[in-house]
């Protein structure tokens, strides 16, 4: 009898895993929500926001896939304790967001928010040209996401150095790690990029406090999750002029409200969340490759650790 594998997310992004599943994993009965068949036959489901009775709709269920990068949409310690719950980590999410932080970076580095203020003013006002190995690039965030930043911005030559909170390598790159080693972090980064995923420790990570310790003049990209940042704290220190700038595609709440003071900032860029999203055909893909490998009994790609949170 064939295992059945539910979508529950976005329905156009689930019609194309369904035609990924029928050609590359015809044996795997998939569903979209609330199509489910047989609730008993429910070994695997794929979601943004899985239903509250988890436990008790599926009682067989084997593995849950977050549909999307992150997973601190879950509420985790409310999920059966033996689920394997697995977040997504697929090329096209991986592309998206080396795309993203580099534009952003590099739009950061040639002074552009300068110079599209001064063509508001009918102004020619050429700024000095840094080479990129002048601007210290430092990334919150050694996941395969920040890793894979870090390794895009290093090829341009910027002085690069990532951080997190347990020791990582990477090559070609400083890192550091932990509380003690992030004063350090914070004070040669002219451009900090922040990609942390949320959880208890990281809610409200970037604020005043920790704004203060980069380099007068420094510039913030976020990436990571809204209530990352406290708004008040990024404003303030755009103000004061301790930041110049800020690129900024996650806010709290999503999407802000009209009236917002981040909206008219003349400091900060805000995109609606768009920085890196999981491609169909290549997540549909990686999740074929996931069950595979449980099926063999072998480590999954993206296992949740739930003490971390990630």
């Amino acid at each position: 009898m064939a295992s059945t594998f539910v979508y529950k997310a976005d329905l156009v992004r689930g019609r194309q895993w369904a035609e990924v599943f029928r050609r590359e994993a015809p044996q795997i009965d998939f569903r979209l929500w609330p199509d489910i068949g047989d609730p008993a036959r429910v070994h695997y489901l794929a979601a943004w926001e899985p239903p509250n009775d988890l436990a008790d709709r599926f009682p067989q269920l084997k593995l849950l896939f977050s549909s999307g990068a992150g997973v601190d949409q879950f509420d985790l310690f409310a999920l059966p304790r033996e689920l394997p719950v697995v977040r997504m980590i697929e090329p096209g999410i991986t592309r998206g967001m080396v795309e993203y932080v580099t534009h952003a970076v590099l739009d950061l580095h040639r002074d552009m928010p300068a110079y599209r203020r001064a063509q508001q003013r009918g102004a020619w006002c050429p700024l000095p040209v840094r080479t990129a190995a002048e601007r210290r690039v430092g990334v919150l965030g050694l996941g395969s996401l920040g890793q894979a930043v870090l390794t895009q911005l290093a090829a341009f030559g910027f002085d690069c150095a990532g951080w997190s909170r347990s020791r990582r390598v990477v090559d070609g790159v400083r890192v550091l790690a932990g509380t003690d080693e992030l004063g350090e972090f914070l004070a040669r980064s002219d451009i900090l990029v922040c990609l942390l995923p949320l959880t208890d420790e990281t809610r409200g990570f970037l604020n005043a406090a920790l704004l203060q310790r980069l380099p007068r003049g420094a510039a913030l990209v976020h990436v990571g999750r809204g209530p990352q940042l406290i708004a008040a704290d990024l404003l303030s220190a755009l103000d004061a002029g301790q930041l110049t700038e800020a690129v900024l595609d996650v806010t709290d709440p999503e999407p802000l409200p009209p009236a917002h003071a981040l909206w008219s900032h003349p400091h900060v860029r805000i995109t609606p969340h768009i920085a890196s999203m999981t491609q169909p055909v290549s997540a549909a893909r990686a999740v074929i490759d996931n069950l595979r490998r449980f099926e063999r009994g072998e480590p999954l790609v993206g296992l949740v650790d739930r003490q971390r949170g990630y």
